[in-house]
This record gives structure tokens, sequence and C-alpha cells, in this order.
């Protein structure tokens, strides 16, 4: 068989499968090049190690609820090596699936760094240092993210970035996390609930500043219920080691203030990551937001298309797979217009969990919308009280009565938000939504007063 494709997809993450696999699916000769493990950062990384750490830390937490159901559970620990055991094997079944997926599709894949000299041109580099020169009709770029470094910090064993915190080997006393983006909050949740003393500085005034107001604020409420410190509105002025861990300086409310604890962990986001030489030979456009696509993914060099992290944006794994899909279905006359920003659901794993699709209040409001927003909270649904959920609620906005946006604060958010997502995609009216028959007793039933 020639080595010409009519697809070479750069980087094994959710994009790069996505792509792949759908060009398989529509009988078209794929390859996949992944360097760094198959499943990409959301697999090694970011969605499935730190899931399955915040599953751990939740399990602990819960037992203590126990008691008020009759159930007395006495003698209980902490093994943070066995919890780093749950989440390495759900990151090795994760990287398989990945693989089997391919294969599955037909696929070809091949580990290696993929090169892009033109846009009918890939140089496979193979881990023994053997090179292929390819041909191929179309290129779709998923080469992922880094994580964002701070000017003048050096990372070390103690200041750690959201990738290196995955080497921990002990539990440390204490921790500041730098950044109160989805990362940092979700990462102070699962060290809190394990008992670890956590620190949270953001410079901004509120954490989660992407998410709906109230549903940030509720959230600060609980991170200090657990016992985490929260520095809104604080500038980081320096971060080094001392002998016992870190010492930091911080600025706010134009006083200088001294921070000290165990260690350290960067939040301050991620990067796309851009390979600036390649992109620059080919001509293709790019900015520190990422790599410039259009609607259907495709960069400024035709037959070149982009997808996922590399683009900037919401860094989420099923955006990522949603826009190589779109990419796939415009190279060979499939479906149009399949990306919208609007319709990308976001999960914040923090416990409760947060869960948002399209308009929050503020946004709709900078527009200038006229809009109505109806609220019901957990508090309301028997379910949630029954398994002593907490606090917690949903909450809708509709824009000349159809729903454009809503908002999930509480357990289970990152399930109940897919009906919802699929609504606001939907464009459904309050009169449609009324058809809607959910079973009782569930906690699904929140969703009732919105509709009227």
């Amino acid at each position: 068989m020639s080595d010409k494709y009519d697809l070479i997809v750069v980087g094994g993450g959710p994009g790069g499968m996505e792509a792949a696999q759908t060009a398989a699916q529509k009988k078209k000769r794929v390859l996949i090049i992944e360097k760094n493990g198959w499943g990409g950062t959301c697999a090694h990384r970011g969605c499935i190690p730190t899931k399955a750490l915040l599953s751990s830390s939740k399990s602990y937490m819960e037992l203590k609820k126990l008691k008020r159901f009759g159930v007395h559970v006495d003698g209980t620990s902490v093994d943070f090596m066995a919890m780093k055991k749950h989440r390495d094997q759900m990151v090795k079944i994760a990287a398989m699936g990945a693989q089997k997926g391919l294969a599955d599709a037909q696929v070809e894949a091949k580990s290696g760094t993929g090169e892009i000299l033109s846009p009918c041109e890939v140089q496979l580099i193979e881990p023994s240092g053997q090179s292929q020169l390819l041909e191929t009709k179309n290129i779709l770029i998923a080469w992922g993210s880094e994580p964002q470094f701070l000017p003048d910090i050096q990372t070390s064993e103690r200041i750690m970035t959201s990738d290196g915190i995955l080497d921990l080997t002990t539990l440390p006393s204490g921790m500041i996390i730098v950044g109160g983006s989805f990362i940092g909050v979700e990462y102070a949740t699962v060290f809190a609930e394990l008992g670890v003393k956590v620190i949270l500085v953001e410079l901004l005034d509120r954490i989660l500043p992407q998410e709906d107001e109230e549903a940030a604020e509720f959230l600060t409420q609980e991170l200090a219920r657990l016992g985490i410190a929260v520095h809104t509105s604080t500038e980081l002025i320096s971060l080094k080691e001392s002998e016992a861990g870190v010492v930091m300086q911080v600025r706010k409310n134009s006083e200088t203030m001294e921070m000290r604890s165990g260690c350290a962990l960067l939040c301050t986001g991620r990067n796309p990551l851009l390979h600036r030489t390649e992109l620059d030979r080919l001509g293709i456009e790019y900015g520190r937001a990422g790599i410039k696509v259009d609607k259907n993914m495709m960069t400024t060099v035709r037959g070149i298309y982009a997808a996922g992290d590399v683009t900037g944006g919401m860094m989420l794994a099923h955006r990522a797979a949603r826009q190589a899909k779109a990419s796939v279905e415009h190279m060979y006359g499939g479906i149009g217009n399949l990306y919208n920003e609007n319709f990308i659901p976001s999960v914040v794993y923090s416990h409760p969990q947060i869960a948002r699709v399209g308009y929050t209040e503020e946004r709709a409001r900078k527009e200038g919308l006229s809009i109505e927003t109806i609220r019901s909270p957990y508090s309301a649904n028997i379910i949630a009280r029954t398994e002593l959920m907490g606090q917690g609620f949903v909450k809708a906005v509709f824009h000349q009565d159809k729903i454009i946006g809503a908002v999930i604060l509480g357990d289970l958010a990152a399930d109940l938000i897919s009906g919802l997502a699929l609504a606001v995609a939907s464009q459904l009216t309050r009169k449609q939504l009324r058809s809607w028959v959910i079973p009782h007793p569930t906690l699904s039933e929140i969703f009732v007063p919105l509709f009227g």
C-alpha cells in the first residue's frame, strides 16, 4: 500500500481521535500520529487523572454523611498511594480505550512526531529516529496545550504546574494554589478533602470569572467550609522555595502579605501548544490565543485544519471532538455548520459541581438582550434532600421565550447539564419544554419549575 492518505492527523487527543474516526467511517484512508501518549492531555494529565482523584476525595468526605443514614464506619484513613494507583489505572484504561477505538475504526496509528512540511506532506519521525515522508490530501493539527508559566517563577519539586503535581508521592501538610480557574478549584477541592491545608489565590475579584456569578460566589462559600482560605483580588509578587517549603509574597488592597506553605501549585491556565517554526513556514496565521480557524476549523491555508486546545478558547475534550467532527464533515461534504461555541457545555468538577451551557445572565445583559431568568433550588427536590446533597440550584435563561443558557450548581450537575445543553442547542421554547416528561422521584425533576 502506498504512503498516500486522505487525512493525516497530528495529535492523538480527543480532537485528533474524533477526526480520525469520523474520516475512517467515511471510508477514507487515515493516519494519526501521537508522540506523548494516546488520549492526549485529557487521558494522561487532565480530565481522567483529576476526576479519579476527585472521586477518591469525595468518597472519603461522604463517609461523614453515613451516620445520618444509620451506617457507622470506624477507623477510616487516607492511603494516598492507593489513590494514585487507582488514578494510574484509570489513565491506563483511558489510553487503551483510545487505541482500541482507533483500531476498531481501522485508523492507522503511529507513534512519533509528525512534522508538517506542506499542505500535502508530513514527515513522520519515529521514536527510533527513522523518518518517512507521507503524502496526504488533508491535514488536521491537534497539538493540544501546555501549562502556562509565570515569568520569574521557576518550577521545582515544591513549585509545580498541573502536570507536575501528578508526580506527588505523599500528601503535603499545606499547599498554595495560584489561580482560581476550574483547574485550581478542582485541585483545591481534592487536597482540602484529603486534609491538606489549602490557600487559593486569585488575581481577579472572584474565582471562576467565566462562570455564573451566583454559582461562583456559592462555591467560594463551600470551599471556605472545606477549610480553604480563598484570597481574591490578590496579586502575586514572588514565589520561592524556603527551607520548610515555599514562601509567597502577594499584594492585596495595597498591602503586601506573606504566605508560607509546604508546596505551591500553579494553575494560571494553559496555552495552545504552537510549533511556531512550522506555522510560519506554512503561512498559517496564529496568535497568543491559538491558531486562527474559520467556522469549519480550516486554518488560513487551504487543506490544513486545526481542532481542540491549539485553537484556544475553552480547552475541553468534548469541544475538541466537536470541532474535529465539524472539520471532517467540511472536508468531505457532510453536515454543515456543525460547530457552535454557544452549545458547548462546561463543567467545574468541584464539590458541588458547576455546569453551564450557553449564555449566563451577565453575558446576556452585556450584549443587551432582554432576558427572563428562572431558578429552581435543590432544597425543593425530594431526591436531593433524601440523599443529603446539600444546597444547590438550577437556573435557566430565556430570551424571547427561548432557552439560551443554563447553569446548574449542585451534586451531579455534570450529568444533568446534558438535557439542558440539548434544549439550548435546539433553541426550544418554554411551550416545547413543557412536553418534557420527567420520572418521579428523580433529581432531574428540579427542571420542572423552569418551564412553568
